[in-house]
């Protein structure tokens, strides 16, 4: 086996990891908690679906390959509950260390590529960053919605905390965020979130 090959498939057998990092969001209808593939592939395939909603026009392949690598750090940063100040503010450090190891597994021009990928999702720079955010935004706030709030009721999520959070959303595609505001208004008249 070449080196080349040797190394792609050391990185494909590493990111199967992630299947382990499991999020604190609950699959719907009161399920396990989820994990970041299950998440990265529900936001991929939410991307394609919803592209019409985009506020600009975006590589939607682009967008896809954004939703399913970002989360591959996780497997040495773990989790970041976005709700968790404190873990928040060491995030950053956690997943920039991270992503030079995993990505480092790769051939260079992979991992160079991989590396600007994860970086553009992360500065919200372009039209497809901002509109892959807006699919991890929404993602939970599906689950949570069909789980009655249950996830914020656990960890005693308040609506301004999510609306800090969810706003962003509309960067990307504000039809979506119009979604996203019914959803978490719908939990607070349900006494699922508190104001």
């Amino acid at each position: 086996m070449d080196d080349r090959l040797k190394k792609q498939l050391e990185f494909v057998l590493e990111i199967d990891k992630e299947k382990n990092i499991f999020r604190q969001t609950h699959l719907s209808g009161h399920g396990r908690n989820e994990n970041d593939a299950e998440h990265a592939w529900h936001m991929a395939i939410m991307a394609y679906l919803l592209r019409e909603y985009s506020n600009e026009e975006v590589d939607i392949a682009k967008v896809m390959l954004m939703c399913l690598i970002h989360d591959i750090v996780e497997i040495d940063a773990g989790d970041t509950y976005a709700y968790d100040e404190e873990a928040v503010k060491t995030q950053k450090a956690r997943e920039d260390a991270a992503k030079n190891r995993i990505f480092s597994l790769l051939p260079d021009d992979q991992k160079a590529e991989m590396i600007a990928l994860f970086d553009e999702f992360e500065d919200y720079s372009t039209a497809e960053s901002r509109f892959a955010h807006s699919m991890d935004n929404l993602q939970p706030i599906i689950l949570n919605n069909s789980n009655d709030g249950g996830d914020w009721k656990e960890h005693g999520v308040t609506a301004e905390t999510v609306y800090g959070r969810q706003r962003k959303t509309a960067l990307g595609s504000e039809k979506l965020f119009e979604a996203t505001d019914e959803m978490i208004k719908e939990q607070i008249r349900k006494g699922n979130l508190p104001e």
